[in-house]
């Protein structure tokens, strides 16, 4: 039974900025409606809100707004939700022996935060050390992209690109650091248009300081974990 209190508890929640659990939270019956089916029902209900909050409906401008909404949910920013999406990680043989660790930085990340769903939005910085198998770098771009295409805590985001990307190349040594602006702190609350939030991961050999502060080095940022 919902109280005051317990719903008090829930907003505090979203400010505190925590995360329940390192797999995004899904029902079982998550897939048993089809995208059009979700895309419907979401319509009715973005109507519901928007005529709550007292919005003319028949006005031009608002008149396709639910049903926009409801397909930007359900095929954009929320398509990380379906496995279906999951993009397809190539592997191939390091047959250039090369030993050293492999940058990716500067990987334009768009995300919802799960509390207020309102956008995320920065840079993601991953490095891996190839045990015997390589990845195509787009393939790096497009992990972060699904990863992120869901309601998502920054924390939990980052642990998920560290560990998917772990099992493609078979390796422990996988890092990412994410800096990144959450307009439910940008925008609302306490409304700091200059914060950002920088989270990180380290695997393997990158729990190692030297190799650590080398790919800092590489990406340049100076903040200290």
């Amino acid at each position: 039974m919902k109280t005051e209190n317990n719903i008090e508890d829930f907003d505090s929640i979203g400010d505190d900025h925590i995360s329940t659990s390192e797999e995004t939270p899904m029902r079982s019956d998550a897939f048993k409606l089809s995208n059009e089916e979700k895309i419907d029902i979401i319509k009715d209900d973005v109507r519901h809100i928007m005529e709550t909050l007292g919005l003319d409906l028949t006005d031009d401008s608002l008149r396709g707004t639910p049903n926009r909404v409801a397909k930007m949910f359900v095929k954009e920013i929320f398509g990380g939700l379906n496995p279906e999406n999951k993009p397809k990680a190539s592997t191939f043989d390091n047959k250039y022996k090369y030993g050293e660790m492999l940058v990716e930085k500067n990987i334009t990340l768009y995300s919802t935060c799960e509390h207020h769903l309102l956008p995320i939005v920065g840079r993601a910085h991953i490095a891996y050390i190839s045990n015997g198998t390589v990845v195509g770098l787009s393939k790096m771009n497009r992990v972060v992209d699904y990863f992120a295409k869901r309601p998502q805590v920054q924390e939990r985001l980052t642990i998920q690109i560290v560990k998917e990307l772990q099992e493609v190349l078979n390796t422990q040594d996988v890092a990412c650091v994410i800096d990144a602006k959450h307009l439910c702190v940008n925008s609302r609350g306490i409304r700091d248009i200059e914060s950002s939030t920088v989270t990180s991961e380290f695997g393997g050999k990158f729990k190692e300081n030297a190799t650590r502060r080398e790919f800092l080095d590489y990406i340049k940022l100076d903040t200290k974990f």
